[in-house]
């Protein structure tokens, strides 16, 4: 199932405890897909770039996207896993998409703070 995956995806002991919320949680999803997925003619360093701009400096862009977004988001080579509610996921990977596609990382948290403060406020 959803827990074999996130098994597969080559997550070490650190992320243990988002093993168990998988578990115990009932609204919680895993998304993986490929970068190329998204864009097909990324080859070589552009494929790199691309990992890199998801990644952002120290890991900063990911954390961004996670800490808004109240997601998880690993990283595995090519592949990109996000673990979080359905409609979290969903502003996540759009912001990811968006910098795979080659949005400016300001345009692309200015975009992801304002959906998620209007799913803020509907709930």
């Amino acid at each position: 199932g959803i827990n074999a995956e996130y098994g597969k995806s080559g997550i070490n002991a650190e992320y243990g405890e988002d093993c168990l919320a998988l578990i115990r949680l009932d609204d919680l999803f895993l998304e993986s897909f490929e970068i190329a997925d998204v864009k097909t003619t990324l080859k070589g360093d552009h494929l790199a770039r691309a990992i890199g701009r998801i990644a952002g400096k120290g890991g900063r862009t990911k954390y961004s996207i996670e800490n808004v977004t109240k997601t998880r988001i690993v990283l595995a080579d090519s592949k990109i896993h996000i673990l979080g509610s359905f409609q979290n996921m969903r502003i996540a990977r759009t912001a990811s998409c968006n910098l795979i596609l080659g949005s400016p990382p300001a345009k692309v948290y200015g975009k992801m703070r304002t959906v998620a403060s209007r799913m803020s406020e509907r709930f």
